[in-house]
């Protein structure tokens, strides 16, 4: 089983009416983690979600979500703090734009002291988006991430620099948990963000010299790299799909490649990392894009279940 750390709120859709003084919203669950842990266990995927939950009604909505999904409530920390709201824009691309509003909120207002036992029923940890950065809950779940012990590690940062401006913080973080991960992904969006002066090349080689063992690099509907330390390059051409939006995109790639380690690894995700090769890798990779597609057919982050994400890949 995976467990996701990170937030968990409602993103607030408006809709397209040109009057400035009045418009509607759509309220969604979501938050970049939450969406994860989601996609697993719609994929076939044992998950928990380690986040703060607030006793508000949003909040009560966010765990009956989670537990209508099949995803784990064992690991939230409850409090009275409130729940985070993101409003999204979308672009004539069908790119979002986030405002937050809820720093100090329930998720982002976990403290290391709060944290609950890990089980041993626990074989990954994935850790992502502003929780690494925003304290108290980026405290909490770095101590998470050095009491992992011999655990299956992933992370993508999933940069949100109107959450955290400082980016130095999401450098110095993103690089204290690339020490100790196996799997990190990024978008060349937070590579552009966080590393302005450096190749892509050049820092996928930092990353594999501090020990990640395996580096996906994505680039919204261009080509996926992926990188190991075997010296292996692969890349794979995401499909032509028809845009609604990207909301959830990159949570359902990065899902479906936990997902599909964890059941080619027989539930041991470091057992099918240690077993890929150019050519599973390259499985791994479409395996992704394909789950990512579906996505972006849809509004908001309603990610693909396993019936829906039919991809050849074993002649890949």
């Amino acid at each position: 089983m995976y467990l996701v750390c990170g937030e968990a709120l409602f993103d607030i859709f408006s809709d397209d009416q040109t009057d400035a003084s009045a418009f509607k919203m759509e309220a969604v669950a979501g938050g970049s983690p939450f969406n994860v842990a989601i996609g697993i266990a719609r994929l076939g995927g044992k998950s928990a979600l380690l986040t703060g939950i607030s006793y508000d009604m949003l909040g009560q909505r966010l765990a009956a979500t989670l537990e209508r999904e099949n995803v784990s409530t064992k690991y939230l920390v409850r409090s009275g703090n409130r729940t985070t709201l993101s409003l999204v824009g979308i672009d004539r691309h069908g790119h979002p734009g986030y405002v937050f509003y809820g720093l100090g909120s329930a998720d982002c207002n976990v403290h290391p002291q709060d944290l609950p036992t890990i089980g041993n029923e626990i074989t990954g940890i994935h850790f992502g988006s502003y929780s690494l950065v925003v304290r108290p809950v980026a405290d909490a779940v770095s101590s998470l991430l050095h009491m992992a012990g011999g655990r299956f590690v992933s992370v993508d940062p999933n940069v949100r620099l109107n959450v955290e401006p400082d980016i130095d913080i999401w450098r110095e973080r993103l690089a204290e948990y690339a020490a100790r991960a196996d799997l990190l992904k990024i978008s060349t969006e937070d590579m552009q963000a966080l590393y302005t002066s450096a190749s892509v090349e050049s820092k996928v080689a930092d990353w594999l010299d501090l020990g990640v063992r395996l580096v996906i690099v994505t680039d919204g509907s261009r080509k996926v790299s992926a990188w190991n330390r075997s010296g292996d390059v692969v890349q794979v051409e995401p499909p032509a799909t028809d845009v609604v939006d990207t909301v959830g995109a990159g949570d359902s790639f990065q899902a479906a490649v936990l997902a599909k380690l964890a059941e080619d690894g027989k539930s041991a995700p470091k057992t099918a990392l240690d077993a890929l090769d150019p050519a599973s890798l390259k499985r791994l990779l479409i395996f992704g894009v394909s789950a990512a597609g579906i996505t972006c057919q849809r509004r908001g982050a309603d990610l693909p279940r396993r019936n829906e994400l039919v991809v050849d890949v074993a002649g890949a």
